[in-house]
């Protein structure tokens, strides 16, 4: 359950005019030599912000996810909420909160490949804020604007510091032309606050397309300018973690080629949310968990 937050250090959707901070912790919380990442890795997640694999879990595993999610597309009922379409279509663009619908994910999410590096960037126990399918069908997957996760997670959901990472895991090709991820290195050491406020029940068509907690464009050139942009793209089974206030997002896709990933969004258990810094209510448990069992 959640507790009343407390004063918050990254103010946003608080005026019309965005703000920037610079962020106000580490972005390595545990020891660089527990593993099992080594040293020179969780240097380059801390300068870059992000840290890319080319191969985080084995062929038999992507076949065993493959066949479940064309389980979890013939069996949840479509009217379920945690089922996101496309804006102006009926096109699956996620499905949330998949280590619950599906023992095959709930297994993945804890499995120490993928949770190991994540405890070890957080410094303590982990538990799952958020996990999610994204599928970018070929020809009508549509594009995820830039934005930063915890700017959304902060005001919407109450995540009180930047003590969270996320992990993408490639279950099809992730090429430049197909979708993929883009983020802006160096991004994550700069918190960028967004003007407006935070309509009820805004999650309804922000996961759809967001209209609130999206960045300026001033500030999105002046942070491309500093940092470019970093294309994440491999094989099925490749992967990328990325602090949670990294700058990303991903075009649409045109091809006739699908990108699948699925993301676990792991939170430290000493950083559980709270009641949310700039929303009216926090948004529903399969969005932003607010049970904290560690994995």
């Amino acid at each position: 359950m959640s507790t009343t937050a407390p004063p918050s250090l990254y103010p946003t959707r608080t005026s019309a005019d965005p703000v920037t901070l610079p962020r106000q912790e580490p972005v390595v919380w545990g020891d660089r030599d527990a593993g099992p990442l080594s040293t020179a890795q969780v240097d380059a997640y801390e300068k870059d912000g992000f840290l890319a694999f080319d191969a985080l879990v084995e062929p038999a595993d992507l076949a065993t996810i493959e066949h479940e999610i064309a389980q979890l597309l013939a069996t949840v009922p479509g009217d379920d909420e945690r089922i996101i379409r496309e804006h102006g279509g009926d096109t699956v663009r996620s499905i949330f909160e998949v280590h619950k619908l599906s023992k095959v994910f709930a297994d993945l999410a804890a499995d120490p490949r993928l949770a190991g590096p994540a405890r070890q960037i957080l410094g303590s126990d982990i538990y799952l804020h958020q996990s999610r399918l994204n599928l970018k069908p070929g020809f009508r997957g549509k594009e995820f604007y830039w934005h930063s996760d915890f700017e959304t997670w902060h005001a919407e959901d109450g995540m009180p510091r930047m003590r969270a990472v996320s992990l993408s895991l490639s279950l099809t090709r992730n090429e430049p032309w197909n979708g993929s991820l883009m983020v802006i290195p160096g991004s994550h050491r700069e918190f960028v606050g967004c003007a407006g406020e935070t309509p009820a029940d805004h999650y309804r068509s922000s996961l759809r397309a967001q209209e609130y907690g999206v960045p300026s464009e001033e500030v999105l050139a002046r942070l491309v300018d500093q940092g470019g942009i970093e294309t994440i793209t491999g094989p099925p089974g490749s992967a990328v973690y990325f602090d949670c206030n990294v700058m990303h997002g991903s075009n649409g896709n045109i091809t006739p080629l699908p990108r699948t990933n699925v993301f676990f969004v792991y939170n430290s258990v000493e950083n559980a949310v709270v009641e949310p810094f700039a929303a009216p209510a926090p948004r529903p448990e399969f969005i932003g968990a607010r049970t904290f069992e560690p994995l």
